[in-house]
């Protein structure tokens, strides 16, 4: 059975996504510059998570990973925020963009037949409070845990706006995306 994308999109929007579209995965645009802010410690998780960058593998195999998928749902969760220097408020809209996206995931996997899904998130992960990557065992949660749009290299701006999803959504906003790439 065919999947609709315009369900797809409104089943996302009802769950608390501010944007979604539907992309064609053959449009993505990648970029080594990403993964390379990640080997430079830019988000402060550099080699401290299973599903972040050294663990998850080098950049070119997880562009071929992504090019297996035929298409994505794209999503975005914009943020008000008192203040560019709003630091709780920028760590509160991590926590809620993290519940809008896995409800979304764990809402289209309930609803829709994929032949396979892969979710990408903003970030590393976030599943436990202390990874056990840092200890050397293996992830406890593999079924829940997230990698990030950025740790594959994926150019999150071009990505958005041939989705025709703003980039910026005004002053004093943070906004987060998330891709759930999939096959019918």
């Amino acid at each position: 059975m065919k999947i609709n994308s315009d369900d797809l999109v409104k089943d996302a929007l009802e769950l608390d996504a501010s944007y979604a579209a539907v992309i064609d995965t053959s449009k993505i645009k990648f970029h080594e510059d990403y993964r390379k802010a990640c080997e430079k410690n830019i988000c402060g998780n550099y080699d401290t998570n299973w599903m972040g960058p050294p663990a998850i593998g080098p950049i070119s195999e997880l562009m071929e990973k992504v090019k297996q998928y035929r298409k994505g749902l794209l999503i975005q969760t914009v943020h008000k925020l008192s203040n560019s220097f709003d630091w709780r408020g920028m760590a509160a809209s991590k926590d809620v963009h993290e519940k809008i996206f896995r409800n979304i995931v764990s809402s289209i996997k309930d609803k829709y037949e994929f032949e396979d899904i892969l979710p990408l998130n903003a970030g590393c992960c976030t599943v436990c409070k202390r990874c056990t990557y840092l200890d050397g065992k293996e992830c406890r949660y593999p079924d829940k845990a997230l990698s990030s749009v950025e740790a594959y290299g994926i150019d999150v701006m071009a990505l958005e706006k041939g989705a025709g999803i703003p980039y910026y959504n005004g002053l004093n906003t943070l906004s987060y995306v998330g891709l759930i790439l999939f096959n019918e």
